[in-house]
This record gives structure tokens, sequence and C-alpha cells, in this order.
């Protein structure tokens, strides 16, 4: 939405058609993303346990202060605004209890328009139809209020009739007072399908109107397996609609592109270094497709109710990847700093790929944070352990689309491979990707003829509540993975459970580790880092989400990679005080301070789209992190010498936030000038801010 500029600010009805994470997935960090506007309130529409799920997410969202959530459970038959009317129809799949009746609304006998007076008769004497569908037996409430795969609620929406144009010549004919006071009443009564009497004579809207415009009507149905095709096919309301409707199909074989800006930045990088910025895969296929009844969906794909019922593509992407190449090679210098910089790799042996298939593999799925963005989805990195063997270190909303854009036909693969999460914190842009995660694997298992095995997942006790909540409520998640509390892999910590010691000594053994350690770090409640020890002898460590930490310093020591979150610049350290995070040089001086033998910088504020502004203490031990970024200990250190053609390609970024931090140093040395003597000493302030955030609780704290 925000790469395409979509507006949301006024999204105040959502209308779901069943509980399921492939549903309501995007719907937690929708919600905190509409709070964030401004927006008063919202209603959810459908399935019977969203209120279930809000509670839910408040689990880790906290009481969502600021915007009013409601739900109009779809026994609520209709809907209406100035728009239009909704009204909801439960469709039960052929496998469900027999017991269930409903009513159904019936609309009109085609989608072809007809008229005004037809039209409203129909949806009137229909909507007493769809009433019924409230006067559902107690049982079936009941049965209707827990979990419940069998339903899923279709939504027929109908636009309201446009009333008819006044023609004021006839008006005039029928001695009507056109151009005095009184024809506005008359006017408004005849344009609303009534008659008016005048001087005696009865006056008719068809004598002085033209045919008012009836509402077009849309359908909304999912069929999510087959065991839904034929209640849909032997569902009378559905039959009232002939051959003439429009057909649009949307599921997982739809093939669009939507995220077009970070196949733009991917190309570009990618003439930087192939191996370390691979290119995306095409997920728009090119094969034939056999003669279809419908429209497949695409991004951006339109209908067009009004004025004229019509398909609208020109705002459909399509990726143009030789556009992208022509761009970047016209920047100024930008050929000139490629070929230095690919000369001096050379030179340093640096440019052979020779580096290809080393293990450990990182590849950053998410280096942004907060929310997703255009170029930086929020926080995910993929560790291949081994060709064989694959961690997954935080897991943001839009994980596994960064992952099917990264590997392509092969991201199933590669699930099949996934064996262990770790959940740094309970903070939406670090866990609320995981479901999908689970259930992708899950799917991806069953392609690969590979047997079912849960996932190990290592996180803070409270991602165990929130996952019950869902368990209990929604939809069966629990069977997918094992939980390894955090907790209990801190140095010093209390003796592991004998199942949990089992499951861990599993892990291990598997991935070939000497040790998975983990630490309290100072950001919310319940944070952790976490240090992973290979056999062989690497170590890579994760900071999560944290400000400069004693304790991660010492479980890190002698790390061979540090990836340490940098979410702000120099110069904003109160702000990170505020925030509890780091800024650029603090998350270096971490790594020096463990002897790191490389530091990748990630986890960036959102105001850092393509580059973060580079501090002094950049050296050539310390990296800068991009979404499908692909490194291993072979080629890391080439990493600090792509920075002047990188430098070049975002010029113009670079140059926006130089200008900011100018403004910002300068108001700063004004504010300074212009304190009494005796005022407090910015350092103490800073100290008392540090003071205050050991008492923060797990709250929502980001950086944007």
């Amino acid at each position: 939405m925000q790469e395409h500029k979509l507006k949301i600010a006024r999204l105040d009805n959502i209308f779901l058609t069943r509980m399921n994470w492939a549903n309501v997935g995007g719907l937690s960090g929708l919600i905190l993303t509409l709070r964030d506007t401004g927006l008063p309130k919202c209603v959810l529409s459908g399935p019977p346990q969203l209120q279930k799920y809000l509670e839910a997410i408040r689990v880790f969202s906290g009481p969502l202060q600021g915007i009013e959530l409601a739900v109009r459970p779809y026994t609520d038959a209709m809907y209406s605004d100035d728009t239009m009317t909704v009204y909801q129809v439960p469709l039960f799949s052929s496998a469900a209890p027999k017991t269930t009746t409903v009513g159904c609304y019936s609309p009109p006998r085609s989608p072809e328009r007809v008229s005004t007076t037809q039209s409203q008769k129909d949806v009137e004497g229909h909507f007493r139809q769809i009433e019924g569908i409230s006067s559902l037996k107690r049982e079936d409430i009941g049965r209707l209020s827990k979990r419940d795969s069998s339903l899923v609620v279709s939504f027929i929406c109908k636009l309201h009739d446009k009333k008819g144009n006044f023609i004021v010549l006839k008006a005039k004919e029928l001695g009507l007072p056109v151009g005095t006071a009184a024809i506005g009443p008359i006017i408004s009564e005849l344009k609303s399908g009534k008659s008016v009497t005048y001087q005696g004579r009865e006056i008719f809207p068809e004598d002085v109107c033209t045919p008012a415009d009836p509402g077009p009507i849309f359908i909304v149905v999912e069929c999510p397996t087959e065991e839904f095709v034929m209640p849909v096919v032997e569902n009378e309301t559905f039959k009232r609609f002939g051959p003439q409707t429009e057909h649009l199909i949307l599921n997982e074989n739809t093939s669009t592109l939507h995220n077009l800006r970070s196949y733009k930045i991917q190309t570009q990088l990618n003439l930087v270094h192939p191996e370390i910025f691979p290119q995306l895969a095409n997920v728009q296929k090119k094969e034939e497709r056999p003669e279809f009844f419908g429209v497949r969906g695409e991004c951006l794909l339109k209908y067009q109710l009004r004025p004229k019922l019509e398909w609208q593509r020109d705002a459909v992407t399509s990726n143009n990847t030789e556009e992208f190449v022509k761009e970047a090679m016209e920047l100024p210098g930008f050929v000139e700093a490629l070929e230095n910089c690919k000369l001096t790799l050379k030179l340093d042996g640096a440019f052979t790929g020779e580096s290809k298939g080393q293990y450990p593999e990182v590849i950053f799925l998410g280096t942004g944070s907060a929310v997703p963005m255009k170029t930086r989805n929020v926080s995910s990195t993929l560790v291949n352990v081994s060709p064989s063997h694959s961690l997954l270190l935080d897991c943001g909303e839009g994980t596994f689309g960064q992952l099917h854009r990264h590997y392509g036909e092969n991201v199933d693969e590669v699930l099949s491979k996934l064996s262990a999460i770790f959940v740094s914190h309970i903070h939406a842009d670090h866990h609320t990707g995981l479901l999908n995660i689970l259930f992708e694997r899950e799917r991806g298992l069953v392609t690969c003829g590979k047997p079912h095995t849960p996932v190990s997942v290592i996180g803070p006790p409270l991602l165990m509540t929130w996952l019950n909540q869902y368990h209990n409520h929604c939809q069966d998640i629990l069977h997918h993975m094992n939980l390894i509390p955090a907790k209990y892999l801190t140095d010093g910590t209390e003796a592991l459970s004998l199942k949990n010691k089992n499951l861990l000594a599993s892990f291990l053994e598997a991935y070939q580790l000497e040790q998975f350690q983990t630490c309290l770090v100072r950001h919310c409640r319940n944070a952790y880092a976490c240090s992973v020890v290979h056999r062989s002898g690497w170590k890579l460590v994760y900071s999560g989400d944290t400000m400069p930490c004693d304790a991660l310093v010492q479980m890190g020591k002698d790390a061979s990679l540090l990836i340490h979150e940098a979410t702000l610049e120099d110069g904003l350290e109160e702000e990170a005080i505020e925030k509890t995070h780091s800024t650029t040089s603090q998350a270096i001086g971490v790594g020096m301070k463990m002897n790191a033998n490389f530091i990748m910088l990630n986890h960036f504020s959102q105001r850092y789209a393509k580059l973060p502004l580079f501090s002094s203490d950049f050296s050539e031990k310390v990296g800068i992190s991009f979404d499908h970024m692909r490194i291993n200990l072979g080629n890391v250190r080439t990493v600090p010498k792509l920075v002047n053609p990188l430098k070049v390609l975002f010029a113009e970024d670079l140059e926006e936030l130089e200008e900011r931090r100018e403004k910002r140093e300068l108001k700063q040395m004004r504010e300074m000038e212009d304190q009494p003597n005796g005022s407090q000493p910015v350092a103490n302030h800073k100290r008392d801010l540090e003071g205050a955030s050991h008492t923060m609780g797990n709250k929502r704290l980001k950086a944007n």
C-alpha cells in the first residue's frame, strides 16, 4: 500500500471471509498502522472468531489506545453507508454438520442493470430473507462462536442507485416554477422517485427526469477447499447471477509483481556485486496458460463500477530490468565508481566468486525497523548453517514473501530445511511473520515429499501466550512447533526441564552446534540476543533490538560475525535512549568491545530507506546490510569495499540525509546558546533518560 500510495487513513471498515492466517495475517500490522494515522474507529466484519483474534493480538500490541475496534459478526446481515450496502452471506462446506439453517440474500435476477423500481423491490424483498441469517439455532451459535473451518463469509455489495437528472426544458413545458425558490423541493421529490402535484396536476418522475442509474452489484466469494465448490454452485443466491457476470479469480497461482521498488533496487545493487546482491526470482511466470473463463487478478488491476463498467490495467506493475539498469548507468559518476570498485576487488581477489558455497551463509530478508517499507522489510535474517539446515533470526511481517522473492520456485526446498527460529522479543516487526512461515513450511514439506517435523522456536514466554490464544480460538498451529524458552538458554540460568533439554540437544546435534546461548538485552521486557557457536569454530552473534549492552559484549566475545541493530544515526543518542535502540557508532562500539571479526549493521529506521549516514567509526570491519543481501565468512570483508559505488548510486538520498543532519545540528546549537546558566547539562539529561529506560514495560517502541 505504501509503495503504491494507496491511502488508508479512511479505511474504517474491513471485511474478512474466514478465520485463517492467509486471510488475517496482515491485519495486526494494518491495525497498528491505522492507529498511527489517527483513525478513530475501525469495524471488522466476518467470521465469529474476530473478537478472539483481537484479544490475541493485544497480547503483543497492548491495549491499542487511540483507535476503537469493533466487530460486526456475520449474523448482523447488512451494512450500509453513503456508497453501498453490503450483505454478509455465510457458506458452509459440504463436510459441515447439516443442522445449520440460514437465510440467504438473493440479488436481482441477473447482474444486468434493471429499472430503478425493480432493483429496489428486489433488494428490499431479499433483504428480509438475509435477516433470517441472525435466526440461528442456539446450538449453531454456540458451535460457530468457536473455531470452525467449515464456515466462510461471502459479501454481496450493491452500490446505491444514482438518481436521474432533472430535465429543465421538460419542466418548463409542464409549467413547473423553474428558476424560483419553489422548484427546489419539487426537484428533490421527483429525483427521489416520488410524484408531485403542482397546480392541480400530478407530475411523475419519468415526466421530467432521466431514468435512475441502478447500482451495480459485485460479490466476494472464497472457496478455500473443494468442499466449498458444491455449496457455492447450489446456492440459490449465486444462481441469480447470470452468464454475463464477470469473474475475477484470486488464488495462490496468481503471479503478479507488487513490490516493484524492491526489484528495482536489487537490480541496481546487482551491478555492484552479483554474488552479494543476487537478482530476485521472477515471480511472473511466462508459460502459456489454458483458456480461462474469467480474469486473473493482478496487482493494481481495477474494475470500474461507475460511470462505465470496465477493467483498467493502466496501473498494473511490470518488472522492466533493462530500464532499471539504464537508469543506474546514467547516474553521474556511477560507471567510473563501479569500474574502480571492480578493479580493486579483482586486485584483492575478491570478485572471483570463490566464496560461493561457504557456510554459514547469511541472507538478510528484512533490515528495516517498525513497519515494512518499499526497500526495507522488517526484521528477519536467514542463516544457512549447512546445506541441509537453516535458522531464522526473527520473523517479521512479510518474511515468507521475502523468501519467495529471493528463492523463487526453490522456496519449498528452503523451507523444508528450516528447523529452528529465534524470536528476539515480542514487537510486531520481529514476530508477526512466524505463523505464515509455519504454515508455508508445512506445505513445502508436503511438496518436497518430506515428513512433517515441528520447528524449534526459541523465544520469550509471551510468544507462547500469543500462540496459545490464536490456537485455542482461531486456528490449529501448536503442532507446527516446539517452544524452547529463551530464558533457559542464558548463562547461569536454572536447569532446563527434561523435555526442553532433549529438544535443545536434538537441535544442537542436527545443526552441529557447540552452543546456542541467549542473553537479556536493553530494550523492552524479555528482549534477547543470541549467540550461535558451530563445532567447526565459527561464532555468529545477533543483537536483536537493544541499546549498548555489556551482557551482549560478554556473550559475543571473539565473534566471527556480529549482526547488530543500528536504528539511528550518530547525533540522535537521546532519541536512541528514549526508544531503547542503538546509533551507528554505538553498534560499532559494541562490536569492537567484543572483538568481533566483522560487524554487520541492520534494523535501520525507515528514514534511511536506502543508505544510512556513514559515521567516522566505519572501517574495513563494518558493513551495511540490505534486504536480499547474501554474505558468508568468505566474502564479508568485501562489503566495506562496495561503499563508493553505493554512495554514488544513492547520492540523492544521502544528500537529503546530510541536509537533515545539518539542520538538526544547527537547531541544537541555537538551543544550547539560548539555555540560561545553570540549566541541566546535556550529558546528565542523557543519563536520566537512560536510567528511565530500564523501567519501560513491553511497549511498541519504534523509530520511524
